[in-house]
Protein backbone atom coordinates (compact mmCIF):
# COMPACT_ATOMS: atom_id res chain seq x y z
CA UNK A 1 0.00 0.00 0.00
CA UNK A 2 1.45 3.66 -0.95
CA UNK A 3 0.73 6.88 0.81
CA UNK A 4 1.15 10.24 -0.67
CA UNK A 5 4.88 9.74 -0.55
CA UNK A 6 4.61 6.95 -3.01
CA UNK A 7 6.33 4.42 -0.34
CA UNK A 8 5.11 0.97 -0.20
CA UNK A 9 3.78 0.03 3.17
CA UNK A 10 2.61 2.94 4.44
CA UNK A 11 -1.19 2.57 5.33
CA UNK A 12 -3.48 5.41 3.74
CA UNK A 13 -5.04 5.81 7.33
CA UNK A 14 -3.11 7.24 9.70
CA UNK A 15 -5.20 7.97 12.55
CA UNK A 16 -6.36 5.34 13.99
CA UNK A 17 -9.17 4.52 16.27
CA UNK A 18 -9.39 3.60 20.23
CA UNK A 19 -9.38 -0.31 19.13
CA UNK A 20 -6.42 -0.09 17.21
CA UNK A 21 -4.65 2.09 20.25
CA UNK A 22 -5.92 -0.80 22.33
CA UNK A 23 -4.51 -3.61 20.32
CA UNK A 24 -1.43 -1.90 20.60
CA UNK A 25 -1.50 -1.25 24.34
CA UNK A 26 -2.17 -4.98 24.76
CA UNK A 27 0.56 -6.44 21.73
CA UNK A 28 3.56 -4.27 23.24
CA UNK A 29 2.52 -5.79 27.33
CA UNK A 30 5.62 -7.35 27.97
CA UNK A 31 8.00 -5.57 25.24
CA UNK A 32 7.96 -2.48 26.97
CA UNK A 33 8.33 -0.75 29.84
CA UNK A 34 4.48 0.63 31.60
CA UNK A 35 6.60 4.16 32.81
CA UNK A 36 6.48 5.42 35.80
CA UNK A 37 3.41 8.53 35.66
CA UNK A 38 4.71 10.24 39.28
CA UNK A 39 3.41 13.89 40.99
CA UNK A 40 5.69 16.48 40.48
CA UNK A 41 5.57 18.86 44.02
CA UNK A 42 8.32 21.12 42.09
CA UNK A 43 6.32 21.06 39.13
CA UNK A 44 3.32 21.32 40.82
CA UNK A 45 4.46 24.46 43.27
CA UNK A 46 5.81 26.51 39.91
CA UNK A 47 3.00 25.95 37.60
CA UNK A 48 -0.31 26.18 40.45
CA UNK A 49 -1.12 23.60 39.03
CA UNK A 50 -1.27 19.61 40.22
CA UNK A 51 1.17 18.05 37.55
CA UNK A 52 1.68 14.08 37.04
CA UNK A 53 4.77 13.47 34.83
CA UNK A 54 5.29 10.16 32.36
CA UNK A 55 8.91 9.49 32.24
CA UNK A 56 9.22 8.27 28.85
CA UNK A 57 13.00 8.79 29.33
CA UNK A 58 12.96 6.04 31.32
CA UNK A 59 11.63 3.93 28.26
CA UNK A 60 13.37 1.01 26.10
CA UNK A 61 15.68 3.08 24.34
CA UNK A 62 15.10 5.59 26.58
CA UNK A 63 12.27 7.04 24.72
CA UNK A 64 8.79 6.75 23.43
CA UNK A 65 8.99 5.51 20.16
CA UNK A 66 9.82 2.17 20.73
CA UNK A 67 6.57 1.49 21.00
CA UNK A 68 4.91 3.09 17.55
CA UNK A 69 8.42 1.25 15.76
CA UNK A 70 7.40 -2.00 17.50
CA UNK A 71 4.09 -2.45 16.92
CA UNK A 72 4.32 -1.28 13.15
CA UNK A 73 6.87 -4.01 12.50
CA UNK A 74 5.15 -6.59 14.93
CA UNK A 75 2.32 -6.09 12.26
CA UNK A 76 4.41 -6.73 9.32
CA UNK A 77 3.31 -9.63 7.13
CA UNK A 78 5.65 -12.52 6.57
CA UNK A 79 6.81 -11.25 2.89
CA UNK A 80 7.15 -7.75 4.58
CA UNK A 81 9.16 -8.65 7.04
CA UNK A 82 11.72 -10.87 4.99
CA UNK A 83 11.84 -7.95 2.23
CA UNK A 84 13.58 -5.42 5.21
CA UNK A 85 12.43 -2.07 6.33
CA UNK A 86 13.88 1.16 6.07
CA UNK A 87 13.28 4.15 7.98
CA UNK A 88 14.28 8.20 8.44
CA UNK A 89 14.87 9.15 12.47
CA UNK A 90 16.65 12.26 14.06
CA UNK A 91 17.89 9.20 16.14
CA UNK A 92 15.15 7.75 18.78
CA UNK A 93 12.70 6.30 16.25
CA UNK A 94 15.61 4.81 14.53
CA UNK A 95 16.54 3.54 18.24
CA UNK A 96 13.12 1.58 18.18
CA UNK A 97 13.57 0.83 14.76
CA UNK A 98 16.62 -1.26 15.88
CA UNK A 99 14.96 -2.81 18.61
CA UNK A 100 12.33 -3.87 16.94
CA UNK A 101 14.89 -5.41 14.01
CA UNK A 102 16.90 -7.45 16.23
CA UNK A 103 13.81 -8.64 18.30
CA UNK A 104 12.08 -9.62 15.05
CA UNK A 105 15.06 -10.47 13.11
CA UNK A 106 13.87 -7.88 10.37
CA UNK A 107 16.92 -6.16 8.33
CA UNK A 108 16.58 -2.38 8.92
CA UNK A 109 18.41 0.15 6.50
CA UNK A 110 18.19 3.74 8.74
CA UNK A 111 19.00 7.18 7.63
CA UNK A 112 19.45 9.82 10.46
CA UNK A 113 20.32 13.47 9.86
CA UNK A 114 23.93 14.51 9.90
CA UNK A 115 23.11 16.69 13.33
CA UNK A 116 22.23 13.84 14.78
CA UNK A 117 24.22 13.63 18.53
CA UNK A 118 27.05 10.86 18.55
CA UNK A 119 25.14 9.62 21.53
CA UNK A 120 22.32 8.43 19.57
CA UNK A 121 24.41 6.81 16.32
CA UNK A 122 26.08 4.64 18.65
CA UNK A 123 23.21 3.61 20.20
CA UNK A 124 21.22 2.95 17.08
CA UNK A 125 24.71 0.31 16.00
CA UNK A 126 24.98 -1.09 19.50
CA UNK A 127 21.24 -1.95 19.66
CA UNK A 128 20.61 -3.30 16.14
CA UNK A 129 24.13 -5.07 15.59
CA UNK A 130 24.21 -7.12 12.55
CA UNK A 131 20.44 -6.52 11.43
CA UNK A 132 21.40 -2.69 11.47
CA UNK A 133 22.85 -0.33 8.55
CA UNK A 134 23.32 3.30 9.23
CA UNK A 135 23.51 5.80 6.84
CA UNK A 136 23.78 9.79 7.67
CA UNK A 137 22.46 12.18 5.02
CA UNK A 138 21.38 15.91 5.11
CA UNK A 139 21.57 18.43 7.72
CA UNK A 140 17.53 18.77 8.52
CA UNK A 141 15.13 15.69 8.96
CA UNK A 142 13.02 16.44 6.08
CA UNK A 143 16.02 15.89 3.33
CA UNK A 144 16.93 12.66 5.73
CA UNK A 145 13.65 10.99 5.24
CA UNK A 146 13.06 12.40 1.15
CA UNK A 147 16.19 10.09 0.95
CA UNK A 148 15.17 7.13 3.00
CA UNK A 149 11.67 7.12 0.81
CA UNK A 150 13.74 7.63 -2.87
CA UNK A 151 16.01 4.22 -1.89
CA UNK A 152 12.89 2.57 0.13
CA UNK A 153 11.61 2.97 -3.02
CA UNK A 154 14.58 1.85 -5.51
CA UNK A 155 14.98 -1.18 -2.84
CA UNK A 156 11.42 -2.33 -2.32
CA UNK A 157 11.47 -2.56 1.22
CA UNK A 158 8.86 -1.02 3.85
CA UNK A 159 9.31 2.46 4.95
CA UNK A 160 8.27 2.61 8.42
CA UNK A 161 7.71 5.91 9.21
CA UNK A 162 8.08 7.85 12.29
CA UNK A 163 4.73 9.24 12.53
CA UNK A 164 2.81 8.66 9.17
CA UNK A 165 1.75 5.02 9.96
CA UNK A 166 -1.56 4.30 11.76
CA UNK A 167 0.01 1.37 13.52
CA UNK A 168 3.27 3.56 14.91
CA UNK A 169 0.16 6.44 16.32
CA UNK A 170 -1.31 3.93 17.72
CA UNK A 171 1.85 2.19 19.59
CA UNK A 172 2.39 5.93 21.04
CA UNK A 173 -1.14 6.47 21.84
CA UNK A 174 -0.27 3.72 24.56
CA UNK A 175 1.38 6.86 26.03
CA UNK A 176 -2.37 8.16 26.92
CA UNK A 177 -3.42 5.13 27.53
CA UNK A 178 -1.25 4.49 30.66
CA UNK A 179 -1.61 8.25 31.66
CA UNK A 180 -5.13 7.86 31.87
CA UNK A 181 -5.70 4.25 33.41
CA UNK A 182 -3.13 5.87 36.25
CA UNK A 183 -5.11 8.95 36.33
CA UNK A 184 -8.34 8.95 34.98
CA UNK A 185 -9.64 12.67 36.29
CA UNK A 186 -6.74 14.40 34.15
CA UNK A 187 -8.08 18.02 32.54
CA UNK A 188 -4.69 18.62 30.75
CA UNK A 189 -1.78 17.18 29.00
CA UNK A 190 0.99 19.01 27.78
CA UNK A 191 3.13 17.23 25.22
CA UNK A 192 6.06 17.66 22.74
CA UNK A 193 5.31 18.32 19.40
CA UNK A 194 7.08 17.85 16.14
CA UNK A 195 5.27 15.55 13.58
CA UNK A 196 2.52 14.72 15.58
CA UNK A 197 2.56 11.23 15.96
CA UNK A 198 2.88 11.16 19.49
CA UNK A 199 0.39 13.60 20.44
CA UNK A 200 -1.81 12.43 17.79
CA UNK A 201 -2.49 9.12 19.55
CA UNK A 202 -2.68 10.43 23.11
CA UNK A 203 -5.38 12.51 21.56
CA UNK A 204 -7.05 9.16 20.28
CA UNK A 205 -6.49 8.15 23.89
CA UNK A 206 -8.03 11.01 25.24
CA UNK A 207 -11.07 11.26 22.87
CA UNK A 208 -12.24 7.73 24.29
CA UNK A 209 -11.13 8.46 27.77
CA UNK A 210 -11.69 11.81 29.09
CA UNK A 211 -13.24 13.94 26.01
CA UNK A 212 -12.99 16.86 27.91
CA UNK A 213 -9.28 17.00 28.85
CA UNK A 214 -7.31 19.59 26.93
CA UNK A 215 -4.89 19.18 24.62
CA UNK A 216 -1.40 21.31 24.25
CA UNK A 217 1.41 21.16 21.78
CA UNK A 218 5.15 22.12 22.84
CA UNK A 219 7.51 23.06 19.94
CA UNK A 220 10.86 24.69 19.53
CA UNK A 221 10.45 28.08 18.61
CA UNK A 222 13.33 26.74 15.77
CA UNK A 223 10.87 24.82 14.16
CA UNK A 224 7.33 26.76 13.38
CA UNK A 225 5.68 24.14 11.23
CA UNK A 226 2.64 23.72 13.34
CA UNK A 227 1.81 27.70 14.09
CA UNK A 228 2.13 27.96 10.40
CA UNK A 229 0.40 25.31 9.35
CA UNK A 230 -2.56 26.68 11.83
CA UNK A 231 -2.29 29.97 10.29
CA UNK A 232 -2.23 29.01 6.65
CA UNK A 233 -4.81 25.95 7.21
CA UNK A 234 -2.35 23.36 5.95
CA UNK A 235 1.18 22.52 5.89
CA UNK A 236 3.55 24.91 4.43
CA UNK A 237 7.33 25.15 3.90
CA UNK A 238 9.04 26.98 6.90
CA UNK A 239 12.60 27.62 7.41
CA UNK A 240 13.77 25.77 10.31
CA UNK A 241 16.71 26.35 12.55
CA UNK A 242 19.26 23.96 14.74
CA UNK A 243 17.92 23.46 18.20
CA UNK A 244 18.03 21.63 21.47
CA UNK A 245 15.36 20.07 20.71
CA UNK A 246 16.73 17.77 17.58
CA UNK A 247 14.18 15.24 17.87
CA UNK A 248 11.45 17.49 17.07
CA UNK A 249 13.20 18.84 13.91
CA UNK A 250 11.28 18.24 10.48
CA UNK A 251 7.74 19.50 9.07
CA UNK A 252 4.22 18.89 10.74
CA UNK A 253 2.30 15.71 9.28
CA UNK A 254 0.12 16.56 6.43
CA UNK A 255 -1.80 13.45 7.17
CA UNK A 256 -2.21 14.24 10.98
CA UNK A 257 -2.63 18.02 10.62
CA UNK A 258 -6.23 17.98 9.56
CA UNK A 259 -6.68 15.78 12.98
CA UNK A 260 -4.74 17.96 15.29
CA UNK A 261 -5.88 20.96 14.28
CA UNK A 262 -9.79 20.20 15.38
CA UNK A 263 -8.43 18.63 18.15
CA UNK A 264 -5.35 20.96 19.99
CA UNK A 265 -6.39 23.33 22.50
CA UNK A 266 -3.03 25.01 21.76
CA UNK A 267 0.50 24.84 20.94
CA UNK A 268 3.63 26.77 22.86
CA UNK A 269 6.33 27.71 21.25
CA UNK A 270 9.39 27.40 23.57
CA UNK A 271 13.24 29.06 23.01
CA UNK A 272 16.55 27.57 23.05
CA UNK A 273 17.42 29.59 26.72
CA UNK A 274 13.51 27.82 28.00
CA UNK A 275 14.68 24.11 26.25
CA UNK A 276 18.00 24.56 28.33
CA UNK A 277 16.49 25.86 31.51
CA UNK A 278 13.58 23.39 31.54
CA UNK A 279 16.57 20.82 31.15
CA UNK A 280 18.47 21.23 34.27
CA UNK A 281 15.55 22.07 36.30
CA UNK A 282 14.35 18.36 35.93
CA UNK A 283 17.91 17.38 36.56
CA UNK A 284 18.00 19.61 39.79
CA UNK A 285 14.58 18.82 40.88
CA UNK A 286 13.82 15.78 39.78
CA UNK A 287 16.99 14.09 39.28
CA UNK A 288 15.99 13.32 35.77
CA UNK A 289 18.58 13.08 32.26
CA UNK A 290 16.24 14.66 29.53
CA UNK A 291 16.88 15.41 26.16
CA UNK A 292 15.90 18.72 24.53
CA UNK A 293 12.49 17.96 22.54
CA UNK A 294 11.02 16.47 25.79
CA UNK A 295 12.69 19.27 27.83
CA UNK A 296 9.84 21.66 25.67
CA UNK A 297 6.82 20.57 27.40
CA UNK A 298 8.44 21.40 30.77
CA UNK A 299 9.46 24.28 29.28
CA UNK A 300 5.93 25.13 28.38
CA UNK A 301 4.53 24.58 31.81
CA UNK A 302 7.49 26.53 33.65
CA UNK A 303 6.74 29.46 31.47
CA UNK A 304 3.59 30.39 32.96
CA UNK A 305 1.60 31.14 29.12
CA UNK A 306 -0.69 28.54 29.40
CA UNK A 307 -3.91 28.68 31.62
CA UNK A 308 -3.26 25.89 33.84
CA UNK A 309 -3.60 26.56 37.10
CA UNK A 310 -5.55 24.80 39.56
CA UNK A 311 -5.95 21.88 37.12
CA UNK A 312 -4.77 18.66 36.80
CA UNK A 313 -2.03 18.09 34.77
CA UNK A 314 -0.13 15.50 32.43
CA UNK A 315 3.38 16.46 31.08
CA UNK A 316 4.90 13.99 28.85
CA UNK A 317 8.42 13.45 29.28
CA UNK A 318 9.16 12.03 25.60
CA UNK A 319 13.12 10.94 25.97
CA UNK A 320 16.26 11.35 27.48
CA UNK A 321 18.99 10.91 24.92
CA UNK A 322 21.24 13.97 25.66
CA UNK A 323 24.97 13.88 24.32
CA UNK A 324 26.95 14.36 27.69
CA UNK A 325 29.02 17.34 26.46
CA UNK A 326 25.26 18.90 25.44
CA UNK A 327 24.51 18.41 29.17
CA UNK A 328 27.07 19.05 31.06
CA UNK A 329 27.86 22.34 29.32
CA UNK A 330 23.45 23.20 29.65
CA UNK A 331 24.14 21.69 33.97
CA UNK A 332 27.11 23.98 34.19
CA UNK A 333 25.10 27.61 34.50
CA UNK A 334 22.73 26.26 36.45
Amino acid sequence: MENGNGSRGIAAKVVPDMTEVLRAWRGLQGKVYTTPFEHSPFLSDRSGAEVFVKWENLQRCRSFKIRGALNRMMNLTASERAAGVVTASSGNHAQGVATAARMLGVQALIYVPETCPEVKQEAIRRIGGDFVTLRRFGRLYDDTEAEALRVCREEERIFVSAYEDRYVVAGQGTVGVEMFLAEPDLEDIVCPLSGGGLLGGITVAAGALAPKARLWGAHAAANPSWPEAFRAGKVVPVEERDSLADALGGAASKHLFPFLRERLTGLDAVSEREIGEAIAFVHRTHHQVIEGGAATSVAALLSGRLPLEGRKVGVVISGGNIDEGRLLRLLSPA
